[in-house]
């Protein structure tokens, strides 16, 4: 067995040689978002970051970060002559690099990320036969590629790549504290700033962490995208020792913690349930028979050929902060009946809105899509997050936490969600009333309740607790959202209704776990 001391050497000598390649060269941008973000100055450097609660981890030193060497060291000395000499020949692709990273990584990786699953959010089209093919994760590039980032797939991505970097800085941010060693230009003056100052120790480097961490996870999330993927940490890699901010030890350090964390929350995903989550034929079959013995009509697929119903147990899948018995007490009561006189009125309302549309709600229809080729709804809230979270100059660990607390709200909505439109399997309206014109993608699954109150009302929930000052707006985005899926066509009053309530019940746990985080 090779001891610790060797596998530690060997990781910095890989990573040495991995950054001073980098430094000479430059990495594939074919991922590149193209918001404009200000630099970042972190108003706190949030110190005592390493003590607030874990989510996953049982504490920051479940994954081990060794002693590094004084900045004295020869080893060290030669690390700082590598930077300078990588500085003193910058090409204009890695100064580009320095400053889009400058922005923080937590951002730029979200922003990635969002466009990695609007890449993929396109259901697959029927066979020549009409049944449809199913993405396979262990063959990626097969028909069809492989993921479908549908919403609830979106929203379990997102929640784990957030929780995943959330836990890595934290652990960072304890070893930084605990070692204190400074950035390679506080240590040698003739090392140059290229990056604004974050008044941080470098050991581990906070941009490793980062970028490991969302590669690891990521490559299993969109493996057909791991070429693009790796290339960007890489280039954040890059650009966080040529700006003199981390030294290749920092580096390797950051590498090792990022990929140890990710191996845990990976190991989690693994085993929350997703696997199972598209049913089987039986168990679909078994939706309609339960619903038709409650004398109810039974959704059906109206796509042609019609197509399984998407992710029928997705409501069984691991919640965050909830347990599965708080998904089943927090599940809406019963809809309308489909005979009943008051699903009568809402079908109607619905298709006198469709039909008397103004400019303004038609707009408000596109805006709140969300369907092929975008975020998602998750990625949208995440979208709506990001100005507030640049404009508060957070920490990069602060700023994790508004990811990891608005994600997992979106996820747990997501099986809430889910979990309701499956156990009641509720029709759209344009089944009961064919003559209704849907003014947007028809969603494959169940009416009640709206996916799209459900999701933003957790979300403005979760982002009034973190950002007061615009709970106004967030509430009334969230309202809007909603009402867009009946402007649409697709969802009924009802369904509007109780899915912002259960939505708002479910970021409530995320928001309690908030309040006693350590953070505030």
């Amino acid at each position: 067995m090779t001891s610790k001391p060797s596998l530690v050497r060997r990781s910095f000598s890989a990573a040495v040689l991995l950054v001073i390649a980098l430094a000479g060269s430059s990495c594939s941008k074919d991922i590149r978002p193209t918001e404009v973000l200000p630099a970042l100055t972190p108003a706190n450097t949030d110190a005592s970051a390493g003590s607030w609660k874990m989510i996953v981890l049982t504490g920051p030193t479940q994954v081990p970060v060794p002693v590094p060497a004084p900045t004295g060291d020869p080893s060290y000395q030669s690390e700082l002559a590598t930077i300078k000499s990588a500085q003193a020949n910058l090409t204009d692709a890695q100064k580009t690099a320095i400053t889009y990273w400058s922005s923080g990584g937590v951002l730029r990786w979200n922003e990635i990320m969002r466009e990695l699953v609007a890449r993929s959010d396109l259901p697959p089209s029927p066979n020549p036969d009409g049944s449809y093919p199913v993405p396979n994760p262990a063959n990626p590039f097969a028909n069809p590629q492989y993921p479908f980032s549908n919403p609830p797939y979106a929203a379990r991505a997102y929640s784990n790549v957030a929780v995943a970097q959330f836990e890595a800085l934290k652990a960072a941010w304890y070893y930084k504290f605990l070692y204190n060693r400074q950035s390679p230009f506080k240590v040698d003056s003739s090392v140059k700033s290229l990056m604004p100052a974050t008044g941080l120790p470098s050991y581990p480097s906070e941009d490793a962490v980062e970028a490991t961490v969302n590669a690891a996870l990521l490559t299993l999330l969109f493996p057909t995208s791991v070429d693009e993927i790796n290339a960007k940490a890489a280039e954040q890699q890059q650009a966080a020792l040529l700006s003199g901010r981390a030294s290749p030890s920092d580096i390797a350090a950051g590498v090792a913690l990022g990929n140890s964390v990710a191996a845990i929350i990976a190991a989690r995903a693994a085993n929350d349930g997703m696997k199972a989550a598209g049913g089987t034929p039986a168990i679909w079959q078994s939706l309609v028979d339960t619903t038709k013995a409650r004398g109810e009509v039974a959704w059906i697929s109206q796509d042609g050929p019609p197509r399984p119903p998407m992710l029928p147990l997705f409501g069984q899948v691991k919640p965050w902060m909830m347990t599965t018995a708080d998904i089943v007490n927090e599940r809406a009561a019963p809809p309308p009946s489909t005979s009943s006189a008051q699903m009568k009125t809402e079908t109607a309302e619905v298709k006198s809105t469709v039909n008397n549309l103004s400019r303004d709600q038609l707009a408000t229809v596109y805006k709140w899509a969300d369907g092929v080729s975008t975020p998602t709804p998750p990625g949208h809230w995440d979208s709506i997050a990001a100005p507030y979270v640049s404009a508060v100059s957070y920490s990069e660990v602060r700023a994790a936490r508004v990811y990891a607390l608005i994600n997992m709200a979106l996820h747990d909505a997501g099986v809430a969600c889910w979990d309701t439109k499956y156990f009641y399997f509720n029709p759209r309206p344009s089944q009961l009333d064919p003559e209704i014109k849907t003014q947007t993608g028809l969603p494959n699954f169940p009416s009640y309740v709206s996916g799209h109150s459900d999701f933003s009302a957790a979300a403005a929930d979760v982002l009034s607790y973190l950002f007061p000052d615009g709970a106004t707006y967030f509430n009334a985005q969230a309202q809007e959202a909603a009402m867009s899926r009946l402007y649409g066509g697709i969802h009924y009053r009802s369904d509007i209704t109780v899915g912002l309530a259960q939505g708002k019940r479910v970021g409530d746990y995320t928001v309690r776990f908030a309040k006693t985080d350590g953070a505030n």
